[in-house]
């Protein structure tokens, strides 16, 4: 159903047929409402009025087109599922901050609660071929800030982003995939069911894009300033320099909004976007706090964000925290004797601290 009690069945089904057109993007949609009072209007002038606009011509000629009129078909009876809604740009219940942007979706589909939207959010991505340690940080980050109240928002991308969602799923939070694709095209495949998952939580899964559009190089970019724009802030967990999370990063800086990276081994190819990230002004965050601390003002009406209790340091949790790490380095870098290290990493591993995987033990995320 459309959050807009105010909209006429006719001009809901205008606004779609203009969502529909090729290259009319956020500005040029609000342009044409701004100058014709209506998407109904709008689609009744002539070319001629469109031009005057400055809008190309591959705009305005396909408006009439039966495939046009179809995809309006679609999504009318796609919105007839109580859990589909359409979000629009100038309605009571579109995001404050999303709205903010001057490229702001004109509408977006969502499957799930929309009432998630006007909560705070914090964004979480990275590197869709995250390490092991890497998908353990995000998920603990994820569990910490969706139980304290956060709505945390990612793409439901492989890797990070996925592990976002989980973690926040796992502490019974709530969490907002956005997606690239249209929601009748979901993408990708194997996130089918945490897509679901979502949902059925009580989260949501929105998309600026029609139904059935399907995954496009071009898309994913779009994406994500949806995501930061949503958000009070976007945490970066392990990116490499070519990233796509560090466009996110980027736009949400762009934006006005928080960013914080997670640092990692000088030698891991995954934490180099982080640290570039650092060192453009990105703030450095090893706990949950210090992304509390830097949210201070934002958060009023947000629950407390419970946080485990700092665990004990210990010496070879602190080598792997650098690197994943074979018990015989572990010993010649500690100066332990190594059955000593064996002894400590079954301990370490019983509390969950540390894990053998393929033959190396790895620092894990409390």
């Amino acid at each position: 159903m459309p959050l807009d009690p105010t909209l006429s069945p006719s001009e809901l089904e205008a606004r779609l047929r203009l969502h529909g057109l090729p290259e009319l993007g956020p500005r040029r949609f609000r342009r044409l409402l701004g100058a014709f009072g209506s998407a109904s209007a709008a689609l009744s002038a002539p070319a001629a009025a469109w031009r005057s606009l400055g809008l190309p011509a591959v705009c305005a000629e396909p408006r009439r087109d039966a495939a046009i009129r179809e995809q309006a078909a679609k999504a009318l009876h796609w919105l007839e599922a109580p859990e589909h809604h359409l979000v629009m740009w100038d309605a009571p219940a579109y995001p404050a901050l999303l709205a903010e942007l001057d490229d702001a979706p004109p509408l977006l589909f969502l499957a799930g609660d929309p009432r998630l939207l006007e909560r705070p959010q914090l964004a979480m991505v990275g590197s869709r071929r995250a390490s092991k340690p890497g998908l353990d940080t995000a998920r603990a980050f994820a569990r910490s800030l969706a139980g304290g109240g956060f709505v945390i928002t990612s793409g439901l991308a492989l890797g990070i982003d996925g592990a976002a969602h989980e973690g926040a799923l796992e502490a019974d939070g709530k969490t907002v995939a956005v997606l690239g694709t249209g929601l009748e095209h979901l993408y990708p495949r194997r996130h089918l069911g945490l897509a679901k998952r979502i949902v059925e939580q009580g989260g949501a899964v929105i998309s600026e894009l029609p139904l059935n559009c399907a995954p496009q190089a071009s898309n994913f970019p779009r994406r994500n300033r949806i995501i930061s724009g949503l958000s009070l802030g976007t945490l970066v967990v392990e990116a490499s320099p070519s990233s796509g999370s560090l466009i996110t990063a980027r736009l949400a800086a762009e934006q006005g909004r928080e960013v914080y990276a997670i640092p990692g081994s000088i030698h891991h190819p995954g934490a180099r976007g982080c640290h570039e990230l650092i060192r453009q002004g990105a703030m450095l965050v090893e706990t949950v706090e210090h992304i509390l601390e830097g949210l201070q003002g934002w958060t009023q009406g947000v629950p407390t964000v419970e946080v485990a209790p700092a665990l004990p340091p210990h010496p070879l949790v602190d080598l792997l925290r650098a690197a994943p790490q074979s018990s015989e380095h572990l010993a010649l870098r500690s100066g332990l004797e190594l059955p000593q290290v064996l002894v400590e990493l079954t301990e370490l591993e019983l509390d969950g601290r540390v894990a053998c995987e393929a033959g190396v033990w790895v620092h894990r995320a409390p």
